[in-house]
């Protein structure tokens, strides 16, 4: 069986993760990179990526990339927000590439974005192919999962996900996102400006929403630093007392007044306990809990890679995670 050609479109951290991830399948292979940085062009993906002359030449455009050889479907890691990322998808589904992408905001834009998500579907039914939005979270562990989870319920009459995790062992991108070592006023200057936050709290909710058939009033997104009560030595940075060390996000949907989705999101460098736990009151109630929590750079790649397979395999238009076929180790 040939291996599954894939593009890699935006060689940050994410994306060299996920060129490294590949180069461990068997039944993947990159074929070709892109990345607008002028100091990444031209230089080689596996150099990159701390690994042996790949012979893949990093392209600045992507018909650039392309034109030696077709790839299968194209790995999209470069922004968060639908208004970026639409035009981006528009032209790689105008080749006939189905897309697996890392934004955020992709993962359930009907409600918030729906003139966006209306435009991705059109391309991309129109050129025969399918997109998707995905990762750890959102795309997976606080609304994909859940709403496996609900398949034994006779009756749902709300869903909670906590997701607390100690962020000293994520990605500096990552740690940066959250707010770790800002003093609390700029915390809050980056909480105004909408630049400090978990991306995608709001699309979690909506999805499941989306799946329970409940008809939402309003949602609420509450974000507040997490406060080192002493100093915390990290292995890449030294917090002060009194400074944020990470972010707490909770999500609220409404149902007629009453909160039916709840989701708490908890990142913070020196977090006591890291675990993901999902709380359905139904019938049965179900209570499921991973000690530990899921490492979220390691699930992000993972769950694009495992994605890949019922991409291919999907209807033509813009897809979510429970849309598809479940995805699985591969």
């Amino acid at each position: 069986m040939n291996p599954i050609k894939i593009i890699q479109i935006g060689i940050g951290p994410l994306g060299i993760k996920i060129a490294n991830f590949i180069a461990e399948r068997k039944g993947l292979k990159t074929i070709a990179a892109v990345d607008k940085n002028p100091d990444l062009v031209g230089k080689d993906l596996g150099e990159l990526c701390g690994q042996a002359n790949s012979g893949i030449s990093l392209k600045s455009n992507l018909k650039e990339a392309i034109a030696a050889k077709k790839p299968d479907v194209a790995v999209l890691t470069t922004v968060s927000d639908m208004e970026r990322i639409t035009p981006q998808i528009e032209e790689i589904v105008a080749q006939g590439i189905p897309v697996v992408s890392t934004c955020e905001e992709l993962s359930f834009p009907w409600d918030c974005s729906p003139d966006l998500a209306k435009r991705i579907d059109a391309a991309a039914k129109a050129n025969g192919v399918a997109v998707l939005g995905t990762g750890v979270n959102p795309g997976f562990l606080m609304d994909s999962l859940p709403v496996f989870l609900s398949a034994v319920c006779q009756e749902v009459e709300s869903v909670q996900v906590n997701r607390f995790q100690d962020a000293q062992y994520r990605r500096i991108p990552f740690q940066k996102k959250i707010g770790a070592g800002l003093t609390l006023e700029e915390f809050e200057e980056k909480k105004m400006t909408g630049t400090l936050r978990h991306v995608g709290l709001t699309q979690s909710m909506q999805m499941i929403a989306h799946r329970m058939g409940w008809i939402l009033d309003k949602t609420e997104d509450i974000i507040s630093p997490v406060i080192a009560k002493n100093q915390i030595v990290a292995d890449d940075m030294t917090i002060p007392k009194g400074v944020a060390t990470g972010v707490n996000q909770v999500g609220k949907a409404y149902v007629s007044g009453e909160v039916k989705i709840r989701l708490s999101f908890q990142a913070a460098v020196g977090e006591p306990e890291s675990f993901d736990e999902i709380i359905i009151e139904g019938s049965p109630r179900i209570h499921s809990k991973i000690l530990g929590g899921v490492n979220g750079d390691i699930a992000t790649c993972a769950i694009v890679l495992n994605a890949i397979p019922q991409v291919l395999r999907a209807q033509p238009g813009l897809k979510t995670m429970v849309d598809i076929a479940p995805a699985s180790f591969f």
